[in-house]
């Protein structure tokens, strides 16, 4: 359809097209979100492949002194009267060897290693054997290796930290190998400039090169390094957890937890008719508070926009102050006073002589967090709308006025497409971020209240993320709530990408500029 028929459609058809098309253009979204991931895996192996050329060519195509960087790390550049960095290079090898001998390879062996059978009425009998997926009621060591007698708990390896250990020397083991290709890297680079008849940097020349041309390097290293042990360690940690056992049964000092596989996946989406029920219901409320948390805020904090920004409403800067004072009090603080409020026996009960359960019925508690949402989130909607508002040309209004389009019109072919042009990408993080609104849920209700038909300590009112929560501080359910974790991430990142890309905020970015 080109653009002369959408016009002159009636404002009905206009919005039926729109969701057809919406629809419609999901296969296509779907679609491209694989070709980038295709294309991404397609880039990762042509890099990889290319490496591993570079680095044959380099081996082929280097002298003796470059060929022996191979195995002794340094060894070109020192040859090549690079000696500082070449000692720099050797240092890091030497410290690499020890770390694996003195702590890497303990853990490396035991994330997978035979295993040793206790009989608990006789601790001191340790026999040797191969542990497999379904353990002994009694084994001891089984593929994390844990102590080699049960009733030595304090000597005890713990399975939590050879799994975090072993994290930690994948980690440290990758670093190593981008240390050891730049050595390959430098040692070729300082042979050729001495074939070119140049003369190598010098040490100290080449440190300074860290505070000019590579300053970025000098800058990034130390956040980069904060990344991989806070965020990036965690995140592999928690995706290795899912494929455990490891729950408040299956412990280093109950009974040993292990691999399973796929099994806590199967569990939550079919194999286990409590917890697929339990994931079942929690993942619906979670995407119906969702939708109605977003574009509550969203549609509402418009309207509030546009009435305050009406020129002829006296002292706008009063009514804006007025309602950015609501998210001025810190989140944590209105919840909390909201819940006392909304208690059945607080205030409002007791100010409209009832008995309400604002928040220990199911429906009444959702209905609760959606409204006690609205008055914390549409502040911040109408200040982003206030801002596009007063930045739209006025011109656009004039040719529009002169040309006979009524209020109205004005507002659903000027406002409106400016508004959802510059306010998608925050429609699409603040969607995510209300799957992951852990705040309104824990402090107004804290998920409650319960059902019988739900598993491990779900409640009624409970998202995703605060189930995940309840499960493990209170329910020592690591395993599900590591898949509950990676299936939350799964949903927000594929969402993200499939409506960020089918947005006119991203095909027509140059529209509105």
């Amino acid at each position: 359809m080109d653009y002369l028929d959408y016009v002159q459609m009636t404002r009905g058809q206009q919005i039926s097209y729109k969701i057809k098309s919406f629809f419609t253009g999901i296969p296509n979204a779907i679609k491209t979100i694989f070709l980038y991931i295709g294309y991404f895996f397609k880039s990762v192996f042509l890099f990889i492949a290319n490496g591993f050329k570079y680095y044959g060519l380099r081996f082929t195509q280097g002298d003796g002194a470059t060929k022996a960087s191979y195995i002794i790390m340094g060894a070109g550049n020192i040859a090549h009267k690079q000696v500082m960095k070449g000692i720099v290079f050797l240092a890091c090898e030497v410290a690499y060897i020890m770390f694996m001998v003195n702590f890497g390879l303990t853990y490396v062996s035991k994330i997978y290693s035979r295993g040793v059978h206790v009989d608990p009425k006789n601790p001191d009998l340790v026999v040797d054997g191969v542990v497999g997926n379904v353990p002994i009621e009694y084994e001891k060591d089984d593929f994390f290796g844990l102590s080699d007698k049960i009733a030595n708990a304090d000597t005890a390896d713990d399975s939590n930290k050879v799994l975090l250990f072993f994290v930690l020397t994948l980690m440290v083991t990758i670093a190593f190998f981008a240390v050891y290709i730049a050595n390959t890297k430098s040692a070729f680079a300082t042979m050729e400039t001495i074939r070119e008849g140049k003369r190598p940097l010098s040490f100290v020349d080449e440190m300074k090169t860290f505070l000019d041309e590579r300053y970025h390097i000098t800058l990034l290293t130390l956040p980069i390094l904060l990344l991989m042990v806070f965020n990036i360690l965690p995140i592999i940690f928690t995706i290795f957890m899912a494929f455990t056992n490891y729950d408040k049964d299956h412990n280093a000092f109950n009974r040993l937890y292990w691999w399973v596989g796929f099994q806590n996946f199967a569990d939550v989406f079919y194999n286990n008719a409590e917890k697929s029920y339990t994931f079942g219901k929690v993942l619906l409320w979670t995407l119906v508070w969702a939708v109605f948390a977003t574009f509550s805020n969203y549609i509402l904090g418009i309207v509030l926009a546009l009435l305050i920004n009406k020129k002829d409403i006296k002292a706008k800067g009063f009514w804006r102050t007025m309602f950015v004072i609501t998210s001025a009090v810190p989140q944590f603080v209105t919840l909390l006073v909201m819940r006392l409020i909304l208690d059945d026996k607080g205030i409002m009960n007791a100010i409209l002589h009832t008995n309400i359960p604002f928040l220990s019925e199911t429906g009444w508690a959702r209905v609760s967090v959606i409204i006690v949402n609205m008055w914390i989130g549409i502040p911040y909607t109408m200040l982003s709308v206030s801002g596009i508002l007063m930045n739209i040309p006025e011109d656009l209004y004039e040719s529009a006025r002169i040309d006979g389009a009524n209020a109205v019109q004005q507002f659903t072919k000027i406002t409106l497409p400016y508004i959802s042009f510059v306010m998608t990408p925050y429609l699409i993080s603040t969607f995510v971020g209300n799957i992951n609104n852990f705040n309104v849920i824990y402090f107004l209700t804290g998920g409650k209240p319960g059902a019988v038909d739900y598993h491990s300590g779900a409640g009624t009112t409970d998202l995703l993320v605060t189930w995940l929560y309840t499960l493990t501080v209170s329910e020592a359910d690591y395993k599900l709530a590591s898949v509950i974790g990676i299936i939350v991430f799964v949903l927000c990142a594929t969402g993200s990408l499939i409506t960020f890309n089918m947005s006119k905020a991203t095909k027509n970015e140059e529209e509105f500029s």
